[in-house]
């Protein structure tokens, strides 16, 4: 098919574009058609690039899907896209409208304030880029360094409960203890940091490794998904915890968030 004949949507914005784009995707979805074509343009500073966008959409036969916060560039979207006959929507402008007339209040007229790079923005990157760094154990230096280590046998949740917490702004890392490998020194050094030991139910576990192990196509019949060798590592890693002096939570019927806010109740004052 050619892109003349595509149906494309042009997503504009004087932001980074994210907020019309997932509009416009979750819109796409509710047709039964063939794929649509989504182009974004981002960061937009002069009319001269919404002059652009409105001809090649017009070319195409597309339609504008647009977060304009700056007046001017609203201005001229809105005359360009009537004077050429192309359908613009705007994504942000009625929200903004309801907010003026009921409030009695005025915007800061700001671009990407939903994306503003404050202290928690950066907070939050520096977590995530954290967590992946010293997950599973990677790099000892991180079970000194974080605010809260995880630790406990293979597929208690360590991965997903790090990256979580890490999105709330919480360096993490975790640790896997087995049976095997004696843990690093680091996770006995003291530091101003919250350990956290998780533990599961022997037969909720032994099912997780079960359908782990059908996943990757491997017999289930592995002694990693044995009962013996479950019991047998569970109990390995109460002793360790029981050294840490570490709080233990039962992550056996617990959703991550569940996990995470008692986590985060731990690391309060």
């Amino acid at each position: 098919m050619s892109e003349q004949r595509q149906k494309i949507i042009f997503v504009c914005s004087d932001a980074v574009g994210e907020t019309a784009e997932a509009v416009a995707r979750a819109t796409a979805r509710q047709f039964a058609t063939e794929q649509v074509k989504i182009k974004r343009y981002g960061n937009i500073k002069h009319e001269d690039e919404i002059k652009s966008i409105i001809n090649e959409a017009m070319q195409c036969g597309g339609f504008i899907a647009y977060t304009l916060v700056q007046p001017e560039l609203r201005e001229t979207m809105r005359e360009e896209t009537i004077r050429l006959g192309v359908r613009a929507v705007d994504v942000m402008g009625p929200m903004m409208q309801a907010f003026i007339d009921t409030f009695n209040d005025s915007p800061k007229y700001k671009p990407g304030l939903l994306h503003e790079m404050d202290e928690n923005y950066y907070r939050k990157i520096e977590a995530i880029e954290f967590a992946v760094k010293y997950d599973d154990g990677k790099d000892a230096r991180g079970l000194v360094q974080a605010q809260v280590v995880l630790v406990g046998v293979s597929r208690t949740s360590k991965t997903p409960l790090s990256i979580y917490l890490a999105h709330k702004g919480i360096k993490t890392a975790n640790y896997p203890l087995t049976i095997e490998v004696k843990p690093p020194q680091e996770l006995f050094s003291a530091s101003n940091r919250l350990v956290v030991g998780l533990t599961m139910q022997p037969e909720r576990l032994l099912k997780i490794r079960t359908e782990r192990l059908k996943a990757l196509g491997l017999p289930s019949q592995a002694n990693y998904a044995s009962m013996e060798r479950i019991e047998k590592e569970l109990t390995f890693a109460n002793e360790i915890m029981k050294r840490l002096q570490c709080p233990i939570i039962d992550v056996s019927e617990k959703a991550i968030e569940e996990t995470a806010g008692l986590i985060i109740e731990l690391m309060a004052p």
